[in-house]
């Protein structure tokens, strides 16, 4: 905010500087039409209003060399959306405000909100990531998720969520989806995206199925390199299409296209944001989607390396493409489309008809009549009690146990006692495992904990061996997820040899706060419990479980080779007093 009442009603802490300009008049849609409204854009601001930047969500000034680049694409690039990165609520919205202030149409902002709203804001609610509403297997799960992340997201001027995400879990290495997806079977996955569409729907936000037209069987990351499927239609149309048919029948309202190559598809080695037939062909004429399709984010490896920044942003729009999303340089975007129109590779009638369905977007949001949010409504929707509560109860209904050979964990929860809690996680993830040291020491255990990283060498891990040697007892919580442009999800091997020699000596439970996959390192490991998230309602749910307070009632949406199928779990009841 630039200032504040001070006493008297003077304004108080504003320095000179520069303001945001007024707002630009009205756009003749409130009392005319899109196409009236279109035919006043010439061809250079029709392609600037398919062109979606990212920017920052972080408090920057008005006079920050940030905020101007983002001012500048507004104000002479005159693109039609952003998509919003990590921030406070308050930084995010008054940063959109500003720039929806000075943009002569109204701006679609969107973002990825998966599992809720604090996936890019901070001070949100966070969910369990979604692969937990596949561990329940309850569609209320997947409506509360989306219905948190409209209000949440609403209130603090995002319009688009890039969720649900569509595909199908289908392949236990693949380094970028795993419990960003609702699970393996394709009929169950169907259920919860329609579930989370409609949450989304029902209160005000639009929803998105991605990557279209499936990334759940891959073993690249495609932010780092052009994952290939090889499988035929037949695949396609009875396990990866499913759930994209459904989403589309509850009224999805945007598809993005996946940076995949599909070769017995396409008969080429180009990645489905590029291909005509992709999402011309199968997505608009055989599952005859009408709505927004949007670009996986153009900065990524599998596009930029083989195309350039300007080139990959044409070559996605002839293939289907509506909206350009993260291109590498927006101002070489803009320059490359309209040269393709002036040069004729596109036509303006083909141009005219992706910028039509973007202003009607606008239009159906109400964007030209309000396009700013108020800042005072924030704290009294965002992090609220009530979607908190509900994050609480599904973290906790989703716990899975997988194994407990011995009952090692009906023991931890039968009485308290010392126990060495081994954390690890990436370093965006500093906190992990001391929440739930807290909550376990409430409960009457002693807890010594230690830390481990990615990076920790030798000597840390004999530290952690001191903290483990001096409790009869021990709890690894590890919080392994997909990241992108890692290449990969797995433990260190150096941890993975720490459990199996812990587990070997003294009654050891192996929780993971992400993938489910871990026993494929581990195989000899007696207690493991899935948790399938590292956010604190999650480490919450494991404490309560390892205290006994809590049933565990959870079931696997994904195998895990070779030995536990979909639908597997043991069952634990509330442990006796």
């Amino acid at each position: 905010m630039l200032g504040c009442a001070g006493r008297g009603g003077q304004t108080v802490g504003r320095t000179a500087g520069p303001v945001p300009p007024a707002p630009h008049p009205a756009s003749p849609v409130p009392g005319g039409s899109v196409d009236s409204l279109l035919a006043t854009l010439s061809i250079r601001q029709q392609v600037g209003q398919l062109v979606v930047p990212w920017l920052s969500g972080s408090y920057t000034a008005f006079d920050d060399s940030l905020f101007q680049v983002a001012a500048r694409w507004v104000d002479s690039l005159e693109i039609g959306g952003l998509i919003i990165s990590v921030g406070s609520p308050l930084d995010i919205a008054t940063k959109l405000n500003a720039l929806q202030r000075r943009s002569r149409l109204p701006l679609l902002v969107s973002a990825d909100l998966e599992w809720g709203a604090a996936m890019r804001v901070v001070g949100a609610t966070a969910f369990p990531q979604i692969m937990a509403v596949g561990a329940t297997g309850d569609p209320r799960d997947a409506y509360t998720i989306g219905a948190a992340a409209a209000v949440e997201g609403r209130a603090v001027g995002i319009h688009v969520n890039f969720a649900p995400d569509a595909d199908v879990n289908n392949n236990p290495a693949n380094p970028i989806i795993n419990i960003r997806s609702f699970g393996e079977d394709p009929r169950t996955v169907s259920r919860l995206v329609s579930e989370y569409v409609r949450g989304l729907h029902e209160h005000g936000m639009l929803s998105t199925l991605k990557h279209f037209p499936g990334h759940g069987d891959t073993q690249t990351d495609s932010h780092i390199g052009l994952p290939v499927i090889t499988a035929g239609y037949a695949r396609l149309d009875s396990l990866e299409l499913v759930p994209f048919r459904a989403g589309i029948a509850a009224g999805a309202d945007v598809v993005m296209s996946a940076h995949i190559a599909f070769p017995a598809l396409t008969g080429s080695d180009d990645p489905g944001t590029l291909s005509r037939a992709v999402l011309t062909g199968l997505l608009r004429d055989s599952l005859r989607f009408t709505g927004l399709v949007v670009t996986d984010a153009l900065t990524m490896g599998a596009i930029v390396a083989k195309y350039g920044a300007g080139e990959a942003t044409v070559r996605a729009f002839l293939a289907g493409s509506d909206l350009l999303l993260m291109p590498a340089d927006p101002d070489s975007a803009v320059v490359a489309m309209t040269a393709a129109v002036a040069a004729g590779r596109i036509t303006p009638e083909r141009l005219a008809q992706s910028v039509r369905r973007l202003l009607a977007i606008k239009q159906q949001l109400a964007l030209f009549q309000r396009r700013t949010v108020p800042l005072d409504s924030i704290p009294y929707t965002v992090g609220t009690r009530r979607f908190q509560d509900a994050a609480n109860d599904l973290a906790v209904r989703a716990l899975t146990l997988v194994r407990d050979v011995g009952g090692r964990l009906h023991a931890l929860r039968g009485r308290p006692g010392r126990l060495a809690v081994i954390a690890y996680a990436d370093e965006f993830n500093s906190s992990v495992g001391q929440y739930l040291g807290e909550l376990l020491r409430q409960g009457g255990d002693t807890v010594d904990y230690y830390r481990l990283w990615p990076m920790s060498g030798t000597l840390s891990y004999d530290s952690a061996r001191a903290v483990i040697a001096r409790a009869p007892a021990t709890v690894f919580l590890a919080n392994v997820r997909p990241i992108s442009s890692r290449g990969n999800i797995a433990l260190p091997d150096s941890l993975a040899q720490l459990i199996t020699a812990t587990d070997a000596a003294r009654p050891t439970v192996l929780v993971s706060l992400g993938s489910p996959y871990l026993l494929n390192q581990t195989p000899g490991v007696r207690s493991y419990l899935v948790a399938w998230s590292g956010v604190r309602a999650s480490e919450r749910a494991v404490a309560l479980a390892l205290l006994g307070r809590v049933p565990i009632a959870g079931h696997l949406p994904t195998r895990i080779p070779p030995d536990y199928p979909v639908g597997w779990g043991v069952t634990v009841p509330v442990a006796g007093p």
